[in-house]
């Protein structure tokens, strides 16, 4: 994917399937050297991270990374997960952030020139549809390179580029640490 130097690049993570996608090709995203990457992308304007968080929990491991990622120039969006029991008894958290990032996509949309969008869930295709009729290019960062693709293959075909984050791990990765995981379907 083309970027030009002059163009205000908006950043946008899905958290939970961000993190699942560095899992599966087994590095954690380095948050600090992903901003920095993007910022000699072009003028980077903004940089936001959507991830869904336990209310009633002491500890939340993923709050150190929230709690950094606030204080380094990401604009971090939460809202409460939810415990759900499915029909077999077992409970499950749920968290979509889905439509708080399709809002934000579509408002920003106006006021930058390309969208880098850190997800391979499908759901974004309509959304990424709606900001490129707003003259807006989108990017998709996710990968098809694990088993199964983290990829929809609707997202990939309506992006302007793919950037696969295999690709990247030497400039966004380091060495896998294990937290916990977070659900966000």
């Amino acid at each position: 994917m083309a970027f030009y130097p002059d163009e205000r690049i908006a950043l946008f993570v899905d958290g939970a399937n961000f993190h699942s996608t560095g899992k599966s090709l087994d590095f954690d995203i380095d948050y600090k050297k992903m901003l920095e990457l993007f910022k000699t992308k072009g003028r980077l304007v903004g940089a936001n991270y959507y991830t869904a968080l336990l209310e009633n929990d002491d500890y939340s491991p993923i709050r150190p990374l929230i709690d950094w990622l606030d204080y380094n120039g990401f604009n971090v969006v939460t809202k409460p997960a939810k415990t759900q029991i499915d029909r077999d008894g077992r409970s499950r958290i749920k968290g979509n952030m889905d439509i708080e990032m399709v809002v934000d996509m579509i408002q920003l949309a106006d006021h930058v020139d390309h969208i880098i969008l850190c997800t391979g869930d499908g759901d974004f295709r309509a959304a990424v549809q709606a900001v490129q009729r707003k003259g807006t290019r989108v990017s998709v960062v996710s990968s098809l390179k694990t088993r199964p693709p983290m990829l929809s293959d609707d997202l990939r075909r309506q992006a302007n580029a793919v950037i696969e984050v295999a690709d990247m791990a030497d400039l966004i990765g380091r060495p896998r640490r294990d937290y916990a995981d977070h659900d966000d379907d």
